[in-house]
């Protein structure tokens, strides 16, 4: 038991941003699991944690419960939620990472989050159906993950997956297929707050990936943002003479265009691969190629 909790902790600290999104996660559900079953067993009535957490679409209740905006894009009550939302945030994130650091992932996911309970809270304020199914609240990653697909999609739209009975298909059409399912669902009855905020999700990812495409990066304030609340966590330094010289390290647009150059050339490489064969690369392509697969 002990190796495997160790195990656990070594890939947390030592897995990148995605990694990281899916064990945060994990570790909330099974952490509201044990609090309900201990809950149950002695009987105690204090407060029910999940709605706790969740956004709640009533704005009075918002205000005093503003930590949810954040709270509720990491609950999930139901293991299959949990489970369907990670393998989508695992898939998608990791084409994303292919082009992206893993510091806009986290940005996105945030920002995605943010747009799903916006859209939400302002549907269920505004729109007469929703307004007449009366107050509720709203939990998940599913507006996140939703984002981390859209911008994956709608930035790289000819990256393919092999899907079982189908076979290669192109991941925006995933994506739009995803989306209309969500839309074309809305006024069923089952779920409305989540598809609501699956669309808004969604909607933040496509502005992403056009927006990137034209030179700005939409999740920028979200990561100075994240960067502020660590920053309050962390102690402060006493102040000394020492003069220290800082060097400017590469910001996230320049490693994420670095990333995008250096997969277009990879691409280019296999490409001449496919066509000529592995004994017409020159050394450096066939350098490359070699160090790319070790990535």
């Amino acid at each position: 038991m002990a190796t495997i909790i160790d195990r656990l902790k070594y890939r947390y600290k030592n897995g990148d941003v995605l990694v990281k999104l899916v064990f945060i996660n994990a570790a909330v559900f099974l952490t509201l699991k044990v609090i309900d079953v201990f809950f149950v067993l002695f009987n105690i009535r204090v407060v029910d944690l999940i709605s706790f957490l969740g956004v709640p679409s009533e704005l009075s209740q918002l205000l005093s419960r503003f930590w949810t905006l954040l709270s509720y894009m990491f609950v999930h009550e139901q293991f299959w939620h949990l489970l369907f939302n990670m393998l989508w945030l695992y898939w998608f994130g990791r084409i994303f990472l292919q082009y992206f650091s893993g510091r806009t992932l986290g940005s996105l996911y945030i920002l995605g989050g943010f747009a799903g309970a916006f859209l939400y809270i302002v549907a269920f304020n505004t729109v007469p159906y929703f307004v007449g199914m009366g107050h509720s609240w709203m939990i998940g990653a599913s507006a996140a993950v939703m984002a981390v697909v859209m911008g994956a999609a709608f930035y790289r739209p000819n990256v393919q997956l092999n899907l079982l009975l189908i076979g290669q298909v192109r991941i925006v059409y995933i994506a739009i297929g995803v989306f209309l399912i969500d839309f074309l669902s809305l006024g069923s009855g089952v779920n409305e707050g989540g598809h609501v905020a699956h669309i808004g999700g969604a909607i933040a990812g496509y502005i992403f990936a056009r927006q990137y495409r034209d030179g700005r990066d939409i999740t920028g304030w979200v990561s100075k943002l994240l960067d502020g609340l660590a920053n309050l966590s962390k102690p402060r330094r006493k102040k000394t003479k020492m003069k220290v010289e800082y060097r400017r390290t590469e910001t996230d647009r320049e490693y994420n265009e670095r990333k995008h150059s250096e997969q277009a050339e990879i691409d280019a490489i296999l490409d001449k691969l496919k066509k000529s064969g592995y004994s017409n690369l020159s050394p450096e392509e066939k350098k490359k190629l070699f160090d790319a697969s070790k990535k």
